[in-house]
């Protein structure tokens, strides 16, 4: 790598680095909002680590240590080809400081080749956490020589690397075919990553209908061997296994030179079309067939709200991030009806001395468990940007602001919400009055859920990202707002039915109802005050 690139991606590190942020920040506010991210993101990797530590450890429970370095390497591999086609175009093409960068003396492959690298460095804490965790318990049941654990770790460097730039190529190749047709490409890109999605959802699934009725080691042992038959045929795999099982050293250098040399070649084809890509994208197609129709007036809360629709569509990776929830969710009530839902409380309690009619009052919980995953109002605000200051420049209040940004989401969350609480109501069979309290109790968790997100997402806005991903995805509004709203979720799903045993379960919606709507009304007052300041 020639010291340009090197100053290019030392460059884009820094200027993203939380370490960098708390060591040179003067702003004390700054420095604990990034200290606590930096903690939250340690416990999330902590955790990772011991489910992957614990699926490890079953495996050499059933004596198939041998296949971990084969799990292994193909979890990186999945895991980069997964991250990089949600992230590609939001990295490489089409961001914010492109003018900037490409007026700077590099060259285009150059900028191509860094903003990948960047990408993938920032990927690796996940790709490490998978593979830490393996090693160790590979090492503590095959009981290999010292050798295997440095080469185990800087292979863990490079299986990555040939999925990561696979996946961005792809990306590429849907960039320069659909340049000019940019609303489309977004929403293919989206249909075919909730498709992706929905199938990791339902995967679980599968596995524990053939797990059921298989033998557990003759199902790992097939799950092996499929592995291992990748590997025939995609070799970094290959090479990863042989050079950790055998220390081979021509399959070190294979994996090291392959994925260094499929990286150049190419990031050479992507520079030669990186301008014009970003111009294509960049640019606003006009056709002499527009008509101009009659114009509406709306309110300015509404027209704030429509506006967030259009930021919504016009971004693959806002949409897959906001709508997920209420994808699941109708996806669910869909299952729900066509199943039924005595089928699937019986398969998912197992046998427990738990009747249907306990489980009612967890249907609204769960319903808010997928709607309000993560609410476009934790990153909406942060979204904004320079345009921010442009709408504090004009005859609109913050309140107006924020009131249409939850309006928006109550427009996406709220119909999807009742819709798929009425249909496995329906499913149920749930009481009259039940259902009257729980589509309210769904109706306060969407308040909720919108509210508390729209908190969350004014008192930790961060309006200078080089990046949509950054807050989308990384941002601390969405972390401190999702992660504590599954532990509370979940907590309350299980209460619900261990109360519902007990105690009337209509007392224990009306109680969870009310709570609910006294949080959000909170919320929603709290966001009032930060829009004064």
């Amino acid at each position: 790598m020639n010291r340009k690139r090197m100053l290019l991606l030392r460059m884009l590190l820094l200027s993203t680095s939380r370490i960098n942020r708390i060591r040179k920040s003067s702003d004390k506010k700054v420095k604990r909002k990034t200290i606590s991210y930096i903690v939250g993101m340690g416990f999330v990797f902590l955790v990772m680590m011991f489910w992957v530590g614990a699926t490890s450890v079953f495996f050499g429970y059933v004596g198939m240590a041998k296949s971990i370095p084969v799990v292994c390497s193909a979890m990186l591999s999945i895991l980069a080809v997964v991250l990089t086609l949600f992230k590609s175009n939001g990295y490489l093409f089409n961001f914010k400081e492109y003018d900037m960068l490409m007026s700077l003396p590099f060259s285009p492959k150059s900028i191509a080749a860094d903003k990948f690298l960047y990408m993938y460095i920032t990927s690796l804490p996940w790709d490490l956490c998978i593979s830490l965790a393996m090693m160790a318990v590979y090492g503590y049941y095959e009981k290999p020589g010292f050798a295997m654990y440095p080469v185990w770790i800087i292979l863990t460097l490079f299986v990555p690397v040939i999925p990561t730039v696979l996946a961005s190529f792809i990306g590429f190749l849907i960039a320069k075919i659909s340049s000019r047709f940019k609303k489309k490409r977004n929403i293919v890109q989206t249909i075919v990553s909730f498709a992706f999605i929905l199938l990791c959802f339902s995967f679980q699934f599968i596995v524990e209908a053939v797990m059921k009725n298989s033998n557990t080691k003759v199902v790992m042992s097939n799950i092996s061997d499929g592995i291992e038959g990748v590997g025939k045929w995609y070799f970094p795999i290959k090479w990863f296994v042989k050079a950790v099982r055998e220390t081979d050293v021509l399959s070190i250098v294979l994996l090291i030179i392959v994925s260094l040399v499929v990286f150049e070649l190419v990031f050479m084809l992507v520079g030669r079309y990186y301008r014009q890509i970003n111009s294509a994208l960049g640019a606003h197609k006009s056709t002499k067939s527009f008509k101009l129709k009659q114009q509406k007036s709306k309110s300015v809360v509404n027209a704030i709200a429509f506006k967030e629709f259009k930021r919504l569509t016009g971004s693959n990776v806002y949409m897959i991030n906001g709508i997920i929830g209420e994808v699941l969710c109708a996806v669910l009530a869909i299952v729900v009806l066509i199943i039924g839902f005595d089928k699937i409380v019986s398969g998912m309690l197992k046998g427990a001395p738990i009747s249907a009619e306990a489980v009612f009052p967890a249907i609204p919980v769960f319903i808010h468990f997928l709607v309000g995953m993560v609410p476009t109002t934790t990153c909406s605000p942060s979204l904004e940007g320079k345009n921010y200051w442009i709408l504090q420049s004009l005859p609109i209040t913050r309140k107006q602001i924020y009131q249409g940004k939850m309006l928006f989401n109550m427009y996406a969350t709220l119909p999807v919400a009742l819709i798929s609480t009425f249909c496995i109501c329906m499913s149920a069979k749930v009481p009259a009055m039940n259902f009257v309290i729980y589509m309210i109790e769904v109706t306060a968790f969407c308040c909720l859920s919108t509210a508390w997100g729209c908190a969350c997402g004014v008192r930790h806005m961060k309006l200078d990202w080089e990046n949509e991903v950054e807050v989308i995805k990384q941002g601390v509004a969405v972390f401190i707002y999702m992660f504590p709203n599954m532990i509370i979720a979940v907590g309350l799903m299980v209460a619900a039915v261990a109360f519902g045993q007990k105690v009337d379960s209509n007392l224990i919606s009306a109680g969870i109802t009310a709570v609910a709507g006294l949080l959000a009304a909170l919320s929603y007052w709290r966001v009032m005050n930060l829009a004064k300041k």
